[in-house]
């Protein structure tokens, strides 16, 4: 990568790095989250914990070292987000392979993969992810439901190639293949589905100003937002696509936009869907839906 770098140090200390990397980014991120990128990044670089970088405050750094802090430091500075910048992040006890083809994984995401574990256990059955972007829905289920067998579908080259890479890096038996969900109607697939779930985009253009600028700079726009005229476009489809490929009594997660809940609940009920149960986050915000086909 080509970038300006900080100031270079040859003869360099883990504490005197610690420092040019809080004074680098200090004003552009709260302290503790400063601290929080330099700790991830001495461990992805280092691979020094939090504890041995506060036992090793003398420890030499090599130049190449302190090279990559410079790069993430430039990055930082453009607000990439830091789980881009080290390549990977945890999602539900596991590791993951992200870049900038695939959303990061958020804590809600996590709640709708509980969800379904708890409901799901000891199960023989079919689940499909629409949507899988890293994989991470996917491969979490068929980590923690060892009898499913678990597929997932994206319209991105790019996301399904992050998809398989971890599901190998977390030796689970995932197949992804490349679907448009919004131009389904003329294949025919083979599925017999228990479960269909999606994170599907849902972010209104009019909600763009909520968005944090590392999320509308960086993440992929076409796992992002939806426009304003249509917003429950591919909840829709996929709900249409459930009434063909979801058995009788299937179940059909969504993660949701919590401002639409009530349209997203009268559009399934005139689908033809029932039992539809809508819950909230750990922050209180309505986030998830299910209801059986």
């Amino acid at each position: 990568m080509s970038c300006p770098y900080v100031k270079r140090y040859i003869d360099l200390n883990i504490e005197v790095l610690k420092q040019e990397f809080i004074n680098a980014l200090s004003g552009l991120y709260p302290s503790e989250e400063i601290l929080s990128f330099f700790n991830l990044l001495s461990e992805k670089y280092l691979g020094l914990s939090r504890i041995e970088i506060a036992l090793n405050p003398d420890q030499k750094v090599l130049e190449e070292d302190t090279i990559l802090f410079e790069k993430a430091i430039y990055r930082l500075k453009e607000f990439e987000p830091i789980q881009y910048i080290i390549g990977e992040t945890d999602f539900y006890g596991l590791q993951f392979l992200v870049d900038n083809n695939v959303l990061i994984p958020r804590p809600e995401t996590e709640e709708l993969v509980d969800w379904i574990i708890k409901e799901s256990q000891d199960k023989s059955i079919n689940i499909l992810d629409i949507g899988t972007g890293s994989g991470c829905i996917a491969i979490s289920l068929a980590h923690s439901l060892p009898k499913a067998l678990v597929s997932g579908i994206d319209i991105s080259e790019g996301a399904l190639q992050i998809a398989k890479q971890n599901s190998q890096l977390n030796k689970v038996n995932v197949t992804f293949d490349k679907v448009d969900i919004l131009n389904i109607e003329d294949k025919i697939l083979e599925m017999n589905l228990d479960i269909i779930v999606s994170n599907p985009p849902y972010v209104r253009e009019q909600e763009k100003s909520q968005i944090e600028p590392n999320v509308i700079k960086h993440e992929p726009v076409l796992a992002l937002f939806v426009e304003d005229n249509d917003p429950l476009l591919f909840y829709r489809k996929i709900a249409q696509f459930s009434k063909k490929y979801l058995k009788k009594e299937g179940s059909l997660y969504f993660e949701i936009n919590e401002y639409l809940s009530k349209e997203l609940i009268i559009m399934l009920k005139t689908k033809g869907f029932n039992e539809i149960v809508l819950r909230k986050d750990i922050f209180g915000k309505a986030r998830m839906i299910k209801c059986k086909r």
